[in-house]
């Protein structure tokens, strides 16, 4: 009988303090989600605007400086600095709306990616607390991934079906 609870008294503490592990795959999980693709176009659609944009720029500056060689040797000395401080206006100009534009798309990246993870993170959530799991790990960051750790991907991506 001491044997028996005792090793109830043994055994008791590692069953009330079981963990259980998971882990997702959260790059297969965007890239499951329709509205990834989506989002890919829209700023596919701004960047080539704004590489239009940026091209035509390019392409005004270019012609006034074929413009200004040509002219160059007719000018008088207050004329050539006169374009050439234009012409390096423009260059700069040029130079801030790039920064600009990939500042902007960055963050419209941003916007339009926030509800995405959130959607995911919530969905991550759900299953972790639906599956009593102490810990859920992205699954491109382990080094080691033991047989106690499951993989959630797939409850997840159910998951996110069902908050739609």
């Amino acid at each position: 009988m001491k044997k028996l609870i005792l090793m109830v008294m043994l055994i008791a503490p590692t069953t009330l303090f079981a963990q259980k592990f998971g882990h997702v795959d959260s790059q297969s999980i965007m890239q499951s989600l329709p509205e990834i693709s989506k989002i890919r176009g829209e700023l596919e659609a701004k960047a080539k605007e704004y590489e239009n944009e940026l091209q035509a720029m390019q392409t005004e500056l270019t012609r006034k400086a074929e413009e200004y060689e040509k002219q160059k040797s007719t000018m008088s000395a207050t004329k050539q600095q006169e374009t050439e401080a234009n012409l390096q206006e423009m260059y700069q100009k040029i130079q801030q709306q790039y920064q600009a534009n990939q500042q902007e798309l960055q963050k419209l990246e941003n916007e339009k990616m926030a509800p995405v993870f959130t959607k995911v993170r919530n969905a991550i959530q759900n299953v972790g607390k639906n599956g009593n799991y102490t810990y859920i790990f992205e699954a491109g960051a382990p080094l080691y991934v033991g047989t106690a750790s499951k993989d959630l991907t797939q409850e997840v991506q159910t998951e996110i079906k069902k908050l739609k």
